[in-house]
């Protein structure tokens, strides 16, 4: 029988890591099973990002996106930034995002690519994630992902 492993502290204190039966810290992933958030945290739900502006015309102006790096290196590098801001405004950081949605329109592609930077820009803080391709974006059908995220930030 295998045992399972403790919960394991988020760098917040905000969330531990919950891991079961079959868990290999040999395997590489760029995500968890579960995260469990603790009593003092507050949730932050951000919006879906892409490379785009985040504050961008409603209906949306083809013209905006024309400044966006067509590749999908351009595009997740500029949307990490996008969080981050959103993180910052919410008092978060990077390790206090428990949950991610990602919305890619070519995951065969992309995916690698995103999982690279992602890895890279948590530096070691993996979340909870889903991934899911679509036919294409709602903003323009040139970006090519979109991510979602959830925060659990330690109460002041």
């Amino acid at each position: 029988m295998t045992s399972i492993p403790e919960p394991r502290k988020v760098a917040s204190g905000a969330s531990e890591i919950l891991h079961h039966e079959g868990y290999d810290e040999a395997i590489r992933s760029p995500f968890v099973p579960a995260i469990r958030t603790v009593s003092n945290a507050r949730l932050v739900f951000i919006s879906g990002v892409t490379g785009a502006p985040v504050y961008h015309d409603h209906p949306h102006v083809a013209s905006v996106i024309d400044a966006v790096p067509a590749d999908i290196d351009g595009q997740v590098q500029i949307l990490f930034d996008n969080l981050d801001h959103a993180l910052r405004a919410a008092g978060a950081q990077r390790s206090d995002v428990v949950g991610l949605t990602r919305f890619f329109t070519n995951i065969d592609e992309d995916q690698d690519v995103v999982n690279r930077v992602q890895g890279e820009w948590f530096g070691g803080h993996i979340p909870t994630s889903t991934t899911v391709q679509i036919t294409r974006l709602a903003t323009d059908p040139r970006l090519r992902l979109e991510i979602q995220a959830v925060a659990a930030v330690p109460a002041d």
